[in-house]
């Protein structure tokens, strides 16, 4: 960009410039007092004094916070202190009302193939096997969802109305709700029981403390049949 002479009075000058500033400076430094010497030297430390600054893996090994195994392998570190907040009913009856609004079919109806669909539909969604499902209603209800039992018991699942309330269902008599209802009953169950269908449809009927009482299907003619009877439209 520059003749080589023209290059060579800028390397100069600029050279010649520096060393009268750094002349400049060291003038002004040695015109300090003490204490001012001192405070420059902590901000610029002559380049002969020995700074003895720790390597950051000894920092790293001189601090417990940095003991990344002690976080992985120290079970104590892996509690979690936390309350589950369990829904309100009223969010739980407007999730099964979103349920209802989300299946493209009426809130109460009395077509077989409608309610197999809706069947279909919510047994997917909790990962229940449909044909358990349709085994069960057929058993409780024979497809009625308006079927009520003499003790009390609501719709295609027969719902006990205080599972329903339990279960956040606010309609027993909704085909929706009602299925949803019953089915994630069942998967209470069937997880309860490690996938035991047998123990699972035991205590769908009388219940899981009678279950458990007789470690297997409680001695009740009853649920004895109605074990029997929906394996046999299941399998």
């Amino acid at each position: 960009m520059f003749s080589n002479f023209i290059q060579n009075l800028l390397n100069s000058g600029g050279q010649t410039q520096a060393m009268q500033r750094y002349a400049q400076i060291a003038n002004r430094v040695n015109n300090l007092n003490p204490e001012q010497q001192t405070a420059l030297d902590a901000i610029y430390p002559n380049k002969v004094q020995k700074v003895n600054t720790p390597s950051f893996e000894k920092v790293l090994q001189a601090s417990s916070k940095s003991n990344f195994g002690t976080l992985l392998l120290d079970p104590k570190l892996k509690q979690v202190n936390a309350t589950i907040v369990q829904p309100k009913v009223s969010q739980t009856n407007a999730i099964q009302e979103a349920i209802t609004a989300q299946v493209n079919v009426k809130p109460v109806t009395s077509s077989k193939s409608q309610i197999m669909n809706v069947v279909s539909h919510i047994s997917k969604k909790h990962g229940v096997d449909e044909k358990l499902v349709q085994a069960l209603i057929k058993q409780e209800s024979g497809f009625n969802p308006k079927a009520k039992s003499k003790s009390g018991a609501i719709g295609l699942m027969q719902l006990m109305p205080q599972t329903a309330k339990n279960l956040g269902v606010k309609d027993p008599y909704n085909t929706v709700q009602n299925v949803d209802g019953g089915v994630r009953y069942l998967k209470t169950m069937l997880d309860k029981y490690n996938g035991n269908v047998i123990l699972a449809l035991a205590a769908y009927n009388a219940g899981p403390g009678a279950v458990d009482k007789y470690s297997g299907v409680p001695p009740y003619k009853e649920t004895q049949n109605y074990v029997r009877s929906i394996l046999a439209n299941y399998l």
